[in-house]
């Protein structure tokens, strides 16, 4: 049975070769073959390859920006409307805490396991096998483009900024991360801030000089005690957590004349950073710069065709308090994937067998609701 007949609600895919085939099974050895090979941000060259030659086997042309890999449907047409399926291919370094091999995708208990396995290969391999199911489908509504994206684990500037450009005009889009297949309707934006308060050197047996360090602690105290006004019922409150501090002094008898400390700041969908930043000004003695805005805050609303599909499915909806690239996409984008956030960068990392082949058939009833 082609993939064109088959009835997504069914328990089971069809065993077969190529497009037309089981796209569980060929999502699963392509599974395997990226946790063999590491692909740590910045360095996904590797599994960059594996990708792209994954597609040209299956006769699906595809183009590569440094390490993204991006592909359109056959029938692609600039007059009609896009929906992106993204997910990344970068995993973090493996913690000291494996037990096994984090490269050999060993698989045990009706488990998975290997680096990247959860966070986020399920996801991407699931997405993959969604984009093949309607590459060659005719007469469709949208287009569907896929796009396996770079250095999404240190919001790197050559990951998913660097190829959208190359996508065409996207409307909304998936983002593929692992949340139980439930569905992140907002997510909290990121902005680290680094401060520094300025004081006087002395002898501090003399009392002299000015401490930069408790003019640092008199405007900690004030983060600690802030509350932004508006509550977001997805994501709570904005908040400002003083992560690092830290003077270059290190002599016990001398006053420090600087003092410096990083503010963390999860923003909900309330608030821009730029209302963030002028709350400070307002209110801090220390000079502040932002390292960078570009982990923006986002929602998508409750009644986008993606979300009313999934809510069409029995799928629930939350705000998410991590981030990820939906926060870099200039459109609406809902994220969603199998897996568990939880188990993310954690030792002996595994996703569910039954989690990615329910990954691939919830992602292709949602997309058939729309496309």
């Amino acid at each position: 049975m082609s993939e064109k007949s088959r009835d997504v609600n069914s328990n089971s895919f069809p065993t077969g070769e190529g497009r037309d085939g089981a796209l569980y099974e060929d999502a699963l050895e392509l599974l395997k073959q990226l946790i063999s090979t590491p692909s740590y941000s910045k360095e996904e060259n590797d599994t960059a390859d594996i990708i792209v030659k994954f597609f040209e086997d299956r006769g699906v042309p595809c183009s590569r920006v440094g390490n993204n890999i991006y592909a359109k449907n056959k029938h692609y047409d600039v007059n009609r409307p896009s929906i992106l399926l993204n997910s990344h291919h970068d995993t973090v370094k493996p913690n000291k805490g494996y037990t096994m091999d984090p490269f050999s995708p060993i698989v045990k208990d009706g488990k998975l396991f290997g680096l990247g396995s959860n966070d986020a290969g399920g996801c991407l391999v699931s997405l993959i096998a969604t984009f093949l199911h309607f590459y060659d489908k005719a007469n469709t509504n949208h287009n569907v483009v896929f796009a396996a994206s770079a250095e999404e684990e240190i919001s790197g500037v050559n990951g998913i900024e660097l190829v959208l450009p190359y996508l065409g005009n996207i409307d909304f889009g998936i983002v593929g991360e692992p949340t139980k297949l439930e569905m992140a309707v907002a997510e909290r934006g990121l902005m680290v801030i680094d401060c520094t308060a300025q004081g006087r050197a002395g002898h501090a047996a003399r009392n002299e000089g000015e401490n930069a360090l408790y003019k640092a602690v008199d405007d900690i105290n004030w983060i600690r005690n802030y509350k932004f006004d508006k509550v977001s019922d997805l994501l709570g409150e904005s908040r400002l957590t003083v992560t690092v501090i830290e003077t270059e002094n290190k002599q016990h008898n001398v006053v420090p004349s600087t003092c410096k400390f990083v503010i963390d700041v999860r923003v909900n969908e309330l608030y821009t950073f730029e209302e963030i930043l002028d709350a400070l000004k307002e209110n801090l003695k220390s000079q502040f710069k932002p390292r960078t805005t570009r982990m923006k805050s986002t929602s998508i609303k409750l009644d986008h065709p993606l979300v009313k599909a999934g809510i069409a499915l029995g799928k629930g909806y939350y705000g998410s308090p991590t981030t990820s690239d939906k926060a870099l996409m200039p459109f609406p984008t809902l994220k969603m994937g199998p897996g568990d956030s939880a188990r993310s960068h954690t030792a002996d990392e595994y996703i569910y067998l039954a989690e990615l082949e329910d990954g691939i058939k919830t992602y292709i009833k949602m997309v058939e609701q729309i496309v």
